[in-house]
């Protein structure tokens, strides 16, 4: 390649630049459709406005580039360092970034539809309104990143790191974050409709707002959240760890709370109608004005639960244990073993 500093809106489409020092070279406007870029130095260039379609970026170095509305879309950036990179609109759309290093990056309303994105580090990234439809995250390391409004339907985020993560009015409907660390997050407003979060740790979320209708958290661990007055009917809990969390006032109608692990949990005038808590740990829990008409409690731990002015009326308490809990009526269970019999046939 002869020697060049200017590129600007030259057509490069094709060329071979693999391995080539382009550090602060000029190519806003450049045509590198299916360029070869592999292992080149791109440090501090300016590719604003490029189009890099189908272009081999493999292990090249972009760090700290702009890349401002630039036409990515089906390239090849595995393992590419972009690490501060500016990406701001720009066409990632089935672009491939596995194990790409995106730390602090800025993707602010950039397309990653279909995007695979497997092991990536996003730590700290800005994907505000960033479009992650269907993209493969699977893995992905995105601690501190900010999502906010990004639209992640059906995306792959399974075992991904999400500690402190902004995921305020993310758009997460049908995306699977099966044993993803949600640690700390902010998923307030967010819609999770029909998301697969089982295994999930959940621990310090905040989910105030979020739609979780369908949301399936089978084994996931929720202790200490907050989802005051969350609308969870229908919910997978069975298996979850919902110690100290606080469901006040929640829907739970037709909830699977099947071996759920709810100690010390608040569910003060939560509606758990018909919802089935078969062998619940809720050890110490309030349940002060709670709705558990038709709820299936066989074998549950009520040892030491409040129950005060609960509706209890068709509710199966088979082998519950209620010893020194507080039935419906303000009295201790009593009997031999210890039962609320007379509340729930009074309501």
């Amino acid at each position: 390649m002869p020697e060049m500093t200017d590129w600007r809106g030259k057509d490069l489409s094709g060329r071979d630049m693999s391995g080539s020092d382009l550090v602060d070279v000029d190519m806003s406007g450049a045509d590198l459709t299916g360029a070869d870029l592999t292992g080149a130095n791109l440090t501090g260039a300016n590719l604003n406005g490029a189009n890099l379609e189908v272009a081999g970026l493999r292990s090249t170095r972009l760090s700290g580039v702009n890349l401002d509305s630039v036409n990515l879309e089906r390239a090849n950036l595995n393992d590419a360092n972009l690490s501060r990179a500016n990406l701001t609109g720009a066409n990632l759309n089935s672009a491939n970034l596995d194990f790409a290093n995106l730390t602090g990056a800025n993707l602010t309303g950039a397309n990653l539809t279909g995007a695979n994105l497997t092991g990536a580090n996003l730590t700290g990234a800005n994907l505000t309104g960033a479009n992650l439809t269907g993209a493969n995250l699977t893995g992905a390391n995105l601690t501190g990143a900010n999502l906010t409004g990004a639209k992640v339907e059906g995306a792959k985020l399974g075992h991904a790191n999400l500690n402190k993560a902004n995921l305020n009015l993310a758009n997460l409907t049908g995306a699977n974050l099966e044993r993803t660390n949600l640690t700390g997050a902010n998923v307030k407003n967010a819609t999770l409709y029909r998301a697969d979060l089982r295994g999930a740790n959940l621990t310090g979320a905040n989910l105030t707002g979020a739609e979780l209708g369908d949301l399936d958290l089978g084994s996931a661990n929720v202790n200490g959240i907050d989802l005051t007055g969350a609308d969870l009917t229908g919910v997978n809990l069975s298996q979850a760890y919902l110690t100290g969390a606080d469901l006040s006032q929640a829907y739970l109608t037709g909830a699977d709370l099947t071996g759920a692990n709810l100690t010390g949990a608040n569910l003060t005038g939560a509606n758990l109608t018909g919802a089935n808590l078969t062998g619940a740990n809720l050890t110490g829990a309030n349940l002060t004005g709670a709705n558990l008409i038709g709820a299936n409690l066989i074998g549950a731990n009520l040892i030491k639960a409040d129950l005060r002015d609960a509706s209890l009326e068709g509710a199966d308490l088979t082998d519950a244990d209620l010893t020194d809990a507080t039935c419906p009526s303000g009295a201790p269970a009593n009997g031999n073993p210890p039962s609320c019999t007379r509340d729930s046939a009074s309501g």
